[in-house]
Parts: structure tokens; sequence; C-alpha cells
């Protein structure tokens, strides 16, 4: 900092006194333009001990201000990546969003924790200026799209420079259902992980399938195969058949004797009923929730089911197999397959395998 700048932020010191002991507020609110010009005058050369010393004197000065004054002094440090940081925490934090929005959507000064501490307590014009920053990581995404209003979650979603965690997206797929626009843009963000993709697309409407597909027209034939894959696994086991499947499942379960050797023996044996069974009682979920999971185009259901399980590769593999030879569909690349597998976290498959629960019980709620 140079001798002048600092003669000056002398001379505004002992001004800055003088008219909080008997200035005018209109003379409060020009001291403050003065001393906001000045920082910003010089803001590239301060250091950190000077950006300390404005900051003391810009929270003296908004004490006594109103908030039009508090909002331009909100605009016009938003941008400077050097702003004193109490200053600009502390606007943030401000109820009003004329004063906050600026900041918030802008500052380089907020860190995510505080974005976070913002998000999770106060309302939704806040967290609306959130969702357009120019990045946004996954710990403050989770946040908006839990708390967030159609709109904020709509605006965060097109915010390309926004990152989703699995959970953050198992929640927007959740959102995206009945919500054709929202569907559209989930669907399109490139990091969305397949199998949550498949239950975006699978729960589309025409309109959403359609724009997906003009969109990715390699990944057009999802839905219209993932529905030919159920109904020839349907029709490979007649009702009466199914039953007694189901019942020869639950028997070996009751006695203990249901393992994934047994899944693997049926898989291997082609018996779709009974491997598909057995899965769901390993896995806690019911016949219907494993089902709509094994008949997926690709195998990430399969996979979630059988990691939640505990089951080995050798046994997921046969579980693949049996699907590919029931469907007609082009074989799985198991080598891909093996790879996932081996990468899914536990964690992660409990969390999608919830969301399939839940998605199975809002009808009936």
């Amino acid at each position: 900092m140079s001798s002048r700048p600092a003669a000056a932020s002398e001379n505004l010191l002992d001004e800055l006194q003088a008219t909080l002991a008997h200035g005018t507020v209109a003379r409060r609110v020009e001291t403050l333009r003065r001393v906001t010009d000045l920082f910003i005058n010089g803001a590239v050369d301060f250091s950190d001990q000077q950006i300390e010393l404005f900051d003391d004197v810009f929270q003296c000065l908004m004490r006594h201000i109103e908030t039009s004054a508090k909002a331009l002094l909100a605009n016009r440090l938003a941008p400077i990546s050097s702003a004193p940081p109490a200053t600009i925490r502390t606007l943030a934090f401000d109820d009003i969003i004329e004063i906050a929005g600026p900041v918030l959507s802008q500052s380089e000064r907020l860190d995510d924790e505080a974005l976070i501490e913002t998000a999770r307590s106060k309302g939704q014009p806040h967290l609306m200026a959130i969702s357009t920053r120019r990045v946004l990581s996954g710990a403050v995404t989770d946040v908006l799209v839990l708390r967030g209003n159609d709109e904020v979650v709509q605006s965060t979603v097109n915010n390309p420079g926004a990152e989703f965690s699995e959970h953050g997206f198992i929640r927007l797929v959740e959102r995206a259902e009945g919500d054709d626009d929202l569907a559209t843009c989930v669907g399109l963000r490139p990091t969305v992980p397949r199998h949550l993709y498949l239950k975006l697309i699978a729960k589309a409407s025409a309109t959403v399938r359609a724009r997906l597909e003009a969109a990715n027209p390699q990944q057009a034939g999802d839905v219209p195969d993932a529905v030919r894959a159920a109904t020839q696994l349907a029709q490979s086991a007649p009702s009466r058949e199914t039953a007694i499947a189901h019942a020869l499942v639950k028997s070996l379960y009751d006695d203990g004797r249901l393992d994934e050797h047994q899944v693997e023996a049926f898989a291997i044996a082609g018996k779709f009923d009974e491997a598909n069974a057995a899965i769901a009682a390993l896995a806690n979920v019911s016949v219907s929730i494993a089902e709509n999971m094994m008949v997926e185009t690709r195998a990430e259901g399969v996979m979630i089911l059988a990691k939640v399980s505990g089951m080995s590769w050798t046994t997921v593999k046969a579980i693949i197999n049996m699907r590919d030879d029931l469907s007609g569909l082009d074989r799985s690349d198991l080598a891909a397959c093996k790879e996932t597998y081996e990468r899914l976290r536990p964690s992660t498959a409990q969390q999608v395998l919830r969301f399939h629960r839940m998605q199975q019980a809002a009808p009936a709620a």
C-alpha cells in the first residue's frame, strides 16, 4: 500500500470517529462511500493487515447506516475477490435479500461452510441467490436441492458450474417426477449416474423422453429396451410357476438355507423368478422392487441389489448372464460391469435402494 492511500486511510479513520460520535445519517453514508472508494481503488495492493483494518471500519459503519446504503456496499464489494471477509459474511447473513443477494451470488470470499450455513437458515430468496454462483460444490447443492423450492432447484440444475453428489441426484430424480422441465434438465446433466438416469426416463413423460432422445440420440433406445426386456422376462414364467418359485425361496429363507450360492445356482439354471425372489429376500426389499431393478436394460440394478446383499462378483456375473439370456438383448460388457461393481460402495448401494423403497411407497402414501 503506497503512502498516499495510507495517509488517506488515517485521515478517514479520524473522520470516522467524529462521524460516529456526532455525524448525521447522511454524513455516515458519505463516509462509507469514501471508505469504499478508497478500498476499491487500492484493493489489489492492500496487505492482509490493511484489509483487516478496512473490515473493522466497514463493520463500524454498517451498524449506523440504512438498508439502501448497505445494499450499495454489498453490490460494490461482491465482485472483489479480496473484499474484507467479515464484512462480506455480515452482508451475506443479512435477512434483507437486497443486501445479502449480491455477495451470496458473487463473492469468492464466502466458503462452502458459510454458504451451507446460509442455505440452511435463510429463506428461498437467499437460496436462489446462492444457486446462481459461478461454481457450486456438491455439498452446497445438496442443501439447495433439499431445502429449495421448485424455482431454486431449477436454477441450481440449470447452473453449468454446479456439481451434484449422488445423494443430490437421488433427490433430483425424485423431485423431477411430474415436472417435465426439471426432468429434462436433470437428464441432460452429463454426470448423472447411469442407474439414476434410467430411473428418470422410466418414469418420464413422452415429452421428456423426446427431449432427451433429441439431445442424446445414442441413449434413445434405453426406455423401449427396458420395457421389452421386462415383458420378455415376465412372459418367461406363468403366474402359477412364479408362485411356486416364491414359496420355495421363502421356505429356504425361513430355514436359514438361503445364501448367495443358492442365488448363483438359480441364475445358472436360468430360474429368474427364484433368483429374483432370493435376491429380494437377501437385500431386504420387496419382490416387485427387485424385479424392477433386475429388468433394467443395463446391469446397475442387479449390482445395487447384490452389493447390499454382500455378494461376490462370481454370483453377480451369473445373474447378469441369466438376464442377458432371457431378455434377448445385447450381451452386457462383463469387464466394465466388474469394474463398476468393485468400485460401488455398500453405502451408495444402500442409498439407492432407499430411493427405490421411497418410490414404491409414494403412491400408497
